[in-house]
């Protein structure tokens, strides 16, 4: 009758301690904290002390301790075990459980944490079962006991006790491990929606006040809900990559994604497989199934940019896609139905190149539904500047320069060029004169050679008389700037006296009172 109430005890014990760890284990969020409960909540309720999860890192393939009850950082350090090695190392490689009757008289027990030198765990008894995630170990969960009377059927109870609780890490290992997989996947997508959604990706943030760019913006906000295939039109580096960006980002598809293509950088076959996706086997190299980028874009919008250079034969499948809204992948009959927006861009004549019969006709009409023409630089001077002074503050901060302004030589100069390359070489252009200037304005010598060609056949400069007249007035006009019109203080700048520097106003018929910054 005593034995029976003791057993009925004891199996009362298990139920309060499993319900305890249940609670712990299904509010848990983070893996250690909810391991390091467990091995208290084992400690306090069955007597089970030094109690001890060992998983195995999947780098170096050694098991290595989780958590340890009551042990130093540096026994936990320590306490590293290849598989076979020692108990807790057996346990691992065979996956099954074992209980050592006596830690003292074991010789496979290795105590390399050091946890067990004292005389209080001479009589201790050594119980460790594995950890199986399904047909996987993926570990061990050990602890001490002792028992009185030696190993006797509670010890049994003990071993298939801690065979059910080392089932229950292993299910919250696993939803904790793919929450926080979940968790991370979002904070990357997150974090790269915000990238991708900031400024720059607005179509309030292009820069451009001209007439001409604002019937951009017009045309941009008519199509910009609408399911239209637009096609962007005009000379490369104009901004055709940002106006499709903007199409998208200011949408209702703004959320799905944003994928861009360009056409001129792929050979035939392998924009095909880019477009489309291709299965395995469809080709000699393709070893595994790829997914394309219309695939990629589903429910999104995608970019194809040059689309004037891609061949005959992705001309065909791509009016197919056009037209079906559907495709298949390479090597594949399965049709894929496309939800997908397109938007397309060119710098060459499609007209001409249909009339030449390079490009198909019924595929140049299906994509010319909403075209949008890109106005060159030179047809929008009055954006230079603005342009110029963005890529300035842009580029000074990312080289922790001090720039604040460009001279009034450097914006002759940038104004009265032709701009070949467009905002592209605008950009480019800035870049680099921010590289090279060391002064806390950029000058007409920071700009490349071709502006400054440029700018010579504009200027008299017939005569040596012609250009050092030039220079210095250049040189008063930047000095008044920087000293808010002072007269005095610009000639003592420029080590002169005052009565040649207002000599020198009145022959270069220059206003002071323009460079005074009012104080009111």
């Amino acid at each position: 009758m005593v034995e029976k109430q003791k057993f009925q005890s004891e199996e009362l014990q298990d139920l309060s301690c499993l319900y305890e760890i249940t609670k712990a284990l299904a509010s848990a969020i983070n893996l250690s904290d909810c391991l390091e409960k467990i091995m208290h909540t084992l400690a306090d309720l069955k007597a089970m002390d030094n109690g001890t999860i060992t998983i195995i890192n999947p780098l170096t393939g050694k098991l290595e301790i989780e958590v340890a009850h009551g042990l130093t950082t540096e026994g936990k350090r320590l306490g590293q075990y290849v598989l076979g090695e020692g108990i807790t190392g057996r346990v691992v490689a065979t996956g099954e459980p074992i209980i050592v009757p006596n830690i003292a008289e074991e010789p496979l027990f290795l105590n390399r944490t050091g946890a067990r030198r004292s005389a209080t765990h001479k009589n201790k008894s050594f119980l460790c079962v594995p950890i199986r995630d399904k047909q996987q170990i993926i570990g061990s969960l050990s602890v001490d006991r002792m028992y009185k009377d030696g190993l006797n059927h509670q010890a049994d109870a003990d071993l298939r006790f801690l065979i059910v609780l080392s089932g229950l890490i292993a299910q919250t290992t696993r939803r904790i491990q793919t929450v926080n997989r979940e968790q991370e996947r979002l904070r990357l997508e997150n974090m790269k929606l915000k990238r991708e959604l900031s400024e720059k990706n607005s179509i309030n943030y292009i820069i451009g006040n001209s007439s001409r760019m604002q019937e951009v913006y017009d045309m941009v906000h008519r199509v910009v809900n609408s399911n239209a295939t637009v096609l962007l039109r005009g000379e490369s580096g104009t901004g055709k990559t940002l106006v499709a960006k903007s199409l998208h980002y200011n949408s209702q598809r703004q959320e799905k994604p944003f994928v861009v293509v360009n056409c001129s950088a792929l050979p035939e076959t392998l924009l095909e497989s880019e477009l489309f996706g291709h299965e395995k086997g469809a080709f000699t190299g393709a070893t595994e199934r790829r997914i394309g980028r219309f695939e990629q874009a589903e429910g999104g919008t995608i970019f194809l940019d040059e689309i004037g250079e891609i061949s005959p034969s992705v001309q065909i499948k791509l009016l197919h896609v056009v037209q079906e809204r559907n495709f298949q992948r390479l090597g594949s009959t399965q049709t894929i139905a496309c939800d997908v927006r397109l938007v397309a861009a060119t710098n060459k004549d499609l007209e001409l190149a249909v009339k030449e019969r390079n490009f198909r006709e019924d595929l140049y009409y299906r994509l010319n539904v909403f075209p949008i023409y890109m106005p060159p630089l030179r047809e929008r001077r009055t954006d230079i500047l603005l342009l110029a002074e963005y890529f300035l503050e842009k580029y000074a901060k990312e080289n922790k320069k001090k720039i604040n302004r460009i001279s009034t030589s450097a914006i002759d100069m940038l104004v009265q060029y032709h701009w070949p390359g467009n905002v592209r070489e605008l950009q480019n252009c800035m870049e680099r004169a921010v590289l090279i200037c060391d002064d806390e304005s950029i000058k007409g010598a920071h700009l490349p050679p071709t502006l400054q060609i440029a700018d010579a056949g504009k200027l008299n400069l017939q005569s040596l008389a012609g250009s050092v007249e030039n220079f210095e007035k250049e040189l008063i006009i930047e000095s008044l700037k920087v000293h808010n019109g002072n007269q005095t203080k610009t000639a003592s700048a420029l080590s002169t006296s005052l009565r040649i520097i207002n000599y020198k106003i009145h022959q270069y018929n220059i206003d002071p009172k323009k460079f005074k910054i009012s104080t009111k």
